[in-house]
């Protein structure tokens, strides 16, 4: 892809000329390019995105869109959509599906479900995939079907504006409404793991009561942070770990196990946020799943 440095642009770095030329990229994307070499500033490749441009200079990227996985294979598994137009999916994702390829789950995942239902999604790295549920958490998801509305998305999620609340069955009672704040990172001697750790990244959740039963409570929380497993290593922390959790509530409560439940019990009930197209609110509920329904 040939580029001009404009008029304007003399004297600014090359990460923030290219933002500016290649908006429907994010810039961590466009630096990551940079720093793969996969830019030339008037012939000479440059890997410093700091590096400072002329007016008039030209550029060269080589657009590779390594993010994506050209490897996965459309496949046909059925999506519960709940929404969909020009530039999103929004969908609630089942119980026990993966959502995207990775070592022990290479096929039946969410990206080959999305790959098969809309084919066009193949030109949109990740297949338009911005957040994550745990394979075992159900509920709502917002898919991106274009490159300029994966952007915003993402913009929206580092600006907090994307908001996603969770219903989460917890052992023990918990005493009305709260909040945790303190920083997530990888366990320190337990590597596939997550825990409050003082180096981990700022993480805070904010929890409220539903209704409490004998031996648990059913509560409401919302993210204020999207850390791996926030609330399921929150909660813990505070001793009312996710009833089913196998990670992670093993011995963390003074409660015993009354309840038996296969997978931890946590829903992703609602979703809010800014449609990349019209800056319209928008907002999405789900009900909880059969199987935590009938546990409750």
């Amino acid at each position: 892809m040939a580029l001009s440095v404009p008029g304007d642009g003399s004297g600014q770095r090359l990460d923030q000329v290219l933002a500016r030329l290649l908006s429907q990229h994010s810039r961590s994307r466009l630096q990551n390019w940079i720093r793969e070499g996969r830019v030339t500033v008037s012939g000479e490749c440059v890997v410093e995105p700091r590096q400072k441009l002329w007016a008039g200079e030209s550029i060269e990227v080589a657009e590779v869109p390594d993010e994506r996985a050209e490897s996965s294979a459309p496949e046909d598994i059925p999506l519960q959509v709940v929404y969909e137009d020009d530039c999103l999916i929004v969908l609630n994702k089942p119980v026990g599906l993966v959502v995207h390829p990775g070592n022990g789950n290479w096929s039946g995942t969410l990206l080959n479900a999305l790959l098969h239902y809309a084919p066009q999604l193949d030109k949109v790295p990740r297949a338009g995939i911005v957040h994550r549920l745990d394979k075992d958490t159900s509920g709502l998801m917002v898919v991106a079907k274009t490159l300029e509305a994966q952007t915003d998305l993402v913009r929206q999620l580092q600006a907090r504006s994307v908001k996603r609340c969770y219903q989460a069955l917890v052992r023990g009672i918990v005493e009305g409404a709260g909040s945790v704040d303190a920083p997530i990172g990888r366990h320190p001697t337990l590597r596939t793991s997550m825990a409050v750790v003082r180096t981990g990244k700022p993480a805070r959740t904010h929890y409220r009561v539903l209704e409490p039963f004998l031996a648990c409570t059913l509560i409401e929380c919302a993210l204020e942070t999207g850390r791996t497993h926030q609330i399921r290593v929150h909660m813990t922390s505070i001793g009312h770990p996710l009833v089913g959790d196998p990670t992670y509530g093993r011995g963390a409560s003074r409660v015993p196990r009354l309840v038996e439940f296969p997978r931890q019990a946590l829903h992703a009930c609602r979703l809010s946020l800014l449609h990349p197209g019209t800056g319209k609110a928008m907002l999405w509920r789900s009900g909880l799943p059969d199987d935590m329904a009938a546990l409750i």
